[in-house]
């Protein structure tokens, strides 16, 4: 098999180069490890940057995503028992977030790059990246029992934290930065009515609780506890007491209970691989950089990785352009580091660490009050929350 492009990995970054790469004209591969079934049924959450729902339009592939998202002018942020609006589209000048599960992205991603006649392999075992310091890199893998080889110009790995895309990269050739918080999100998914119009990030009551939608008849919340917590110990009657607690505001306002169909608990962290680049390697989404769920960023920062390397390899197979690709590691990391910054504000602001001393706690307080009443700082919120510009 020969392409120009190598992709590791069926998840957003990957579909999303492969699309960025056949309007410009530039084939490409993708390889993944799980089946169709398994990438499309894997229930994750999402809300997706105002530019980003701008792009899938404007690949063809916003269709569903236009009647069936949620879009949202703004945030809630509650504590001490009082919600405050955040009008992101005002401060940003009519910017707004849709939410729409990343797994509906996937599905709307994966049906059109396979309607253009791209390739996808499925449930293939055994993957291994080679040759990425020479002018012939390649991706091996097993496929229905048989070894194949792919051969390519440059390879993507855009195949998560535990792919062997980083991996491909000499461990004394990159810098692994991490941060672990000292709590986990339990998720639920319920069968209930929309209980308010936009996502509530509350911090009140003994920690954190989100309360966000995923159609008018399901809701998805959050709520913070111990990573290492056993599901079994969160009984329903459990769950929606902590979600009361945290999320009710005394005013009359009732939180919408219903059949709790899906909970599962995830672990909280931040994560940077420095460089993104090693020979005709590129390296993007979760295989990079993790972000805590709080700012609602992952998504949205593996779509970007991926349209900065689009410009750049149109760039090189156009015109014998380097520097896009000499400049990705640097460009997009500008970025996530921004996104990274305003993840750990959102999450540590919105979480009880019991490892903090009252005036860090305090001081946690104040930066929620400083959002209530300065508009500048209402801005800056509302600016990172629904993307910042590209600097390219």
């Amino acid at each position: 098999m020969r392409t120009r492009v190598g992709i590791v990995g069926a998840g957003p970054a990957g579909l999303f180069l492969a699309h960025l790469l056949h309007r410009a004209g530039i084939e490409s591969v993708i390889v993944e490890s799980r089946s169709r079934a398994d990438v499309e049924g894997t229930v994750r959450a999402g809300v997706l940057e105002d530019w980003v729902v701008h792009l899938m339009n404007d690949l063809g592939l916003g269709g569903r995503m236009m009647r069936e998202g949620h879009f949202h002018d703004g945030i809630s942020l509650q504590w001490n028992g009082e919600r405050h609006h955040i009008d992101i589209r005002t401060l940003t000048e009519g910017k707004r977030v849709c939410v729409y599960p990343q797994h509906e992205v996937l599905k709307d991603l994966i049906a059109g790059r396979l309607n253009n006649g791209g390739e996808i392999v499925f449930g293939v075992t055994g993957t291994a990246i080679h040759g990425v310091e020479t002018d012939t890199p390649s991706i091996t893998f097993r496929h229905h029992g048989a070894s194949e080889s792919l051969s390519c110009d440059y390879v993507v790995g855009a195949d998560g934290f535990h792919g062997p895309g980083r991996q491909a990269i000499p461990r004394t050739c990159r810098v692994e930065y991490e941060k672990i918080y000292p709590f986990g999100w339990l998720g639920i998914l319920a069968r209930a009515p929309l209980s308010w119009h936009e996502l509530i990030y509350a911090n009140q009551s003994g920690g954190f609780a989100l309360l966000s939608t995923r159609s008018t008849e399901v809701q998805r919340m959050y709520l913070q506890c111990d990573p290492a917590d056993d599901i079994a110990r969160w009984s329903d009657a459990r769950i929606w007491d902590t979600l009361h607690a945290r999320l009710d505001t005394g005013d009359g306002w009732v939180l919408h209970e219903g059949e709790i169909f899906q909970k599962g608990i995830i672990p909280l962290r931040s994560f940077v691989c420095e460089p993104m680049r090693h020979g005709r390697l590129f390296i993007a989404g979760d295989a990079a950089h993790i972000v805590p769920p709080t700012g609602a960023k992952g998504l949205n920062l593996a779509v970007a990785d991926m349209l900065v390397l689009a410009r750049a390899l149109e760039a090189k197979f156009r015109r014998n352009d380097d520097a896009g690709l000499d400049g990705y590691s640097r460009t997009c990391l500008r970025r996530i580091w921004k996104a990274e910054r305003f993840s750990w504000y959102m999450t540590t602001m919105l979480h009880r660490n019991d490892a903090e001393t009252g005036f860090e706690r305090a001081i946690h307080f104040a930066d929620l009050d400083l959002v209530r009443t300065s508009d500048s700082a209402a801005r800056l919120l509302a600016e990172n929350y629904v993307g910042l510009p590209f600097d390219t």
